[in-house]
């Protein structure tokens, strides 16, 4: 576990180093600002705080701003050959993937962590004593919340990861992330549209969406869901191996 220490580190490093990243943290940071705001003038004085509420603005950027994490991960190494020379060191193609991905999803709980921010102006405002009308912020939903975009971020990354195995050109690999991930978080809609209640079910059931809208996002952590979600990222991981040590063949 030393190596993936190594690697996780070393890829935080990067990103805490890279412009891109930095910007993908001021947008998604910019647009969840502007969405909670919309949302705390709407409740003020007529509505109960929501905490979880701007999660779901959250979750639904991760789809975009995800891939712009992943995309250099393999793809830019295998541009520039430096993939190959680390092959050829005395670590493990898993321990080298798993690396990469605990980096990336180390970077995406410090983006999470700071949205706290907002809990803590919701806790601000139904605490103050010179406001009138205080009813209190419900932390179970918020909890359930931040665990569900949680493991849903670590999801989308594996998936990002994976395509940015498939293809050495950084654009490309973001592209195709953006279009997996949007499809399959549109697949919960899709679901309510097909004619075939068997299909329906099955598309529903691979739709990011039904699995964190409907449990986690409303306060309830439903087995199944955690399953889902730490399966996908298992699965994604271990084809991204597969897909790493089929260059050393070549």
């Amino acid at each position: 576990m030393r190596s993936v220490r190594l690697i996780a580190r070393r890829e935080l490093a990067q990103y805490f180093t890279s412009p891109i990243a930095y910007m993908v943290a001021f947008a998604i940071l910019v647009l969840t600002g502007w969405q909670f705001n919309v949302d705390l003038a709407q409740r003020v004085g007529k509505l109960p705080p929501d905490g979880a509420e701007v999660l779901s603005t959250f979750g639904f950027f991760t789809i975009f701003f995800t891939p712009l994490l992943t995309m250099r991960l393999f793809a830019e190494e295998s541009r520039e050959g430096t993939l190959e020379l680390m092959l050829t060191m005395p670590v493990r193609d898993g321990d080298v993937v798993l690396g990469k991905f605990l980096g990336a999803w180390l970077y995406y709980t410090a983006i999470l962590a700071l949205t706290l921010v907002y809990q803590a102006i919701w806790l601000a405002i139904t605490t103050a004593r010179t406001y009138e009308y205080r009813p209190e912020l419900d932390i179970g939903p918020v909890i359930s919340a931040y665990i569900g975009i949680w493991l849903f971020g670590g999801a989308t990354l594996s998936i990002g990861l994976l395509f940015s195995a498939i293809t050495e050109n950084q654009i490309v690999a973001g592209f195709l992330s953006m279009a997996a991930l949007f499809i399959l978080w549109l697949g919960d809609f899709a679901g309510l549209v097909v004619q075939n209640r068997a299909l329906a079910q099955v598309i529903r059931e691979l739709s990011l969406q039904s699995h964190y809208s409907t449990s986690f996002l409303i306060g309830v952590i439903r087995f199944e869901d955690s399953v889902f979600f730490i399966g996908l990222i298992v699965v994604m991981l271990f084809i991204t191996t597969r897909l790493i040590e089929s260059r050393r063949w070549r």
